[in-house]
């Protein structure tokens, strides 16, 4: 799969968009209506009025990159439809892509690391 891992900012627009837009219209987006940067380096999020299209922008260092998918079965996990961003860790987001609950993604947990062995 193609897409970011480790620790890489994603950062999800909860209203639907105009899906004719391209990777300059979305980053345009980015600036104006989520106050951001669209060459930090994060990854953002739209989706379309139809729950089962998605398309991402991000800049890579050498261009600004335009990501879209449509599930031909179902429909991608949402949050709910307000104004405003939900931040999302990149294993949350691959489970987005794969249309499935991100939701039920969590971060790992940490462990203890053992004193002596037993």
């Amino acid at each position: 799969m193609i897409g970011p891992s480790g620790h890489v900012r994603v950062m999800v627009a909860t209203k639907p968009v105009d899906f004719r837009k391209g990777a300059e219209g979305l980053a345009g987006l980015v600036r104006d209506t989520m106050g951001a940067d669209p060459f930090s380096g994060a990854v953002y999020v739209f989706r379309a009025r139809r729950a089962d299209r998605i398309k991402l922008v991000f800049f890579d260092g050498t261009g600004v990159c335009l990501f879209a998918k449509r599930l031909e079965d179902g429909k991608f996990q949402w949050p709910a439809i307000t104004d405003g961003v939900v931040r999302l860790t990149a294993a949350q987001l691959q489970a987005l892509l794969e249309g499935l609950d991100w939701r039920r993604v969590h971060d790992a947990r940490d462990t203890r690391v053992p004193i002596a062995a037993s």
